[in-house]
């Protein structure tokens, strides 16, 4: 498709540097009316701010729309009820909110009659290929614009004396030129000093939870209770997936909870530096795993465990919409059928410390692991058990003589 037969684009809009200077760029480019989309989905942004400087910039029309619960419900928690956690310490914070903001945008650009969709992504990171993946899913013939992967403003700093030029007001400055993405489950920086991996990050970046240092001296004990392998309850209180989530980040937070310093391997091929803050998914994941232990056969586990890098990859790369993607978590969530009970833990100078774990559903049965005496297992067992597991190995031995 021509530029000149691009009349109306829909644009994911966060009403940060990147995707404010690419509203402008779109309306001069292509000679078209843009029309915003910006995803509530936990973000502590201004919603109305930013509904006013998309007007301010050119926008035709600005949807504004509550996405939190759907994404804690469908998205965070069905990722949570897997432990997907990618290379060991990134909680997919970011990774998650894409797939769904995409499905929307797709949406919207049919109501609109729109002729092709943009992002903010860049053409070195993966949210350009999580975008796209997802526009593709829901429609194979729409048009993609990626101004990053066209225009000639390479740099953040660029960006920065575009907007300046324009008109256009954002919070970016030469003295802290992160990148950031926020929403209900994280908050993530990137850039500026934090690219040079030895480089500690400067404390004033961090907005969710105070330094583990400065941390209460008094641990805090708190009960989260399950059920089918999503929290419930918080302190016998029951709360809305959104609101859970919510007050995890609260506690987390207050205790300095949730802070990663990763190098991150893309799936364009890179490395990145990352920082994150993920109090209330942290929380969440220790205590899921707590129930999950006295819940869950052992293959069941070890089975679904061998699976956690490959879900987190699929998450990772943008496959969310994949068939592949789709068979994992049914199968997933049927192991989960029984993960319910409560987890008691303490959380303490930027650690969450398992304290208990009581299930009705509970596979934990005091009378076959006690060292005191007992009437339902027979220690002798034990002999042909062992036996038969070293055969393969006594034969082996009596190979090499």
């Amino acid at each position: 498709m021509a530029e000149s037969e691009i009349k109306k684009v829909v644009l994911a809009y966060s009403g940060g540097l990147d995707t404010s200077v690419i509203l402008k760029w779109l309306i001069e480019t292509y000679d078209c009316e843009v029309v915003t989309f910006s995803a509530a989905i936990g973000q502590e942004d201004d919603l109305e701010e930013i509904k006013d400087n998309a007007y301010k910039t050119g926008a035709t029309k600005a949807y504004i729309e509550d996405l939190t619960e759907e994404f804690v419900k469908d998205y965070v928690f069905a990722a949570f009820r897997a432990n997907a956690i990618y290379e060991g310490q990134y909680l997919l914070g970011t990774s998650l909110a894409r797939p769904l903001i995409a499905k929307r945008q797709i949406e919207i650009a049919h109501l609109e009659k729109a002729d092709a969709v943009s992002h903010g992504a860049t053409g070195k990171g993966n949210d350009q290929v999580r975008f796209e993946l997802g526009y593709l899913a829901h429609d194979p013939g729409i048009k993609i614009i990626a101004p990053w992967r066209e225009w000639n403003l390479n740099s953040r700093t660029a960006l920065m004396d575009f907007a300046a030029r324009h008109g256009i007001a954002v919070q970016a400055t030469h003295d802290k030129p992160y990148s950031t993405d926020s929403n209900l489950l994280h908050i993530s920086y990137e850039g500026g000093i934090l690219e040079d991996p030895w480089a500690e990050a400067p404390e004033d970046i961090f907005t969710l939870t105070v330094s583990p240092r400065q941390a209460p001296d008094k641990p805090e004990i708190i009960e989260l209770t399950f059920q089918s392998g999503n929290p419930v309850e918080l302190n016998g209180n029951a709360l809305t997936p959104a609101n859970m989530l919510r007050a995890l980040n609260t506690l987390g937070g207050k205790h300095g909870v949730g802070r990663v310093d990763l190098v991150e391997n893309r799936f364009v091929g890179m490395k990145s530096r990352g920082v994150y803050e993920t109090p209330g998914g942290t929380i969440l994941r220790a205590a899921h795993m707590a129930i999950e232990s006295i819940t869950l056969d052992r293959e069941v586990v070890h089975l679904r465990d061998s699976l956690i890098p490959k879900y987190a990859q699929l998450v990772y790369n943008g496959f969310w919409f994949a068939p592949e993607m789709k068979l994992l978590q049914n199968m997933i969530d049927m192991a989960q059928q029984n993960v319910s009970g409560t987890v008691r833990f303490e959380l303490y100078k930027g650690n969450c410390r398992i304290l208990g774990r009581k299930s009705d559903c509970s596979l934990y049965r005091e009378d076959f692991a006690t060292f005191e005496d007992d009437q339902v297992y027979n220690q002798k067992d034990a002999d042909g058990f062992i036996r038969l597991n070293a055969l393969r190995l006594r034969i082996q031995k009596l190979i090499e003589k």
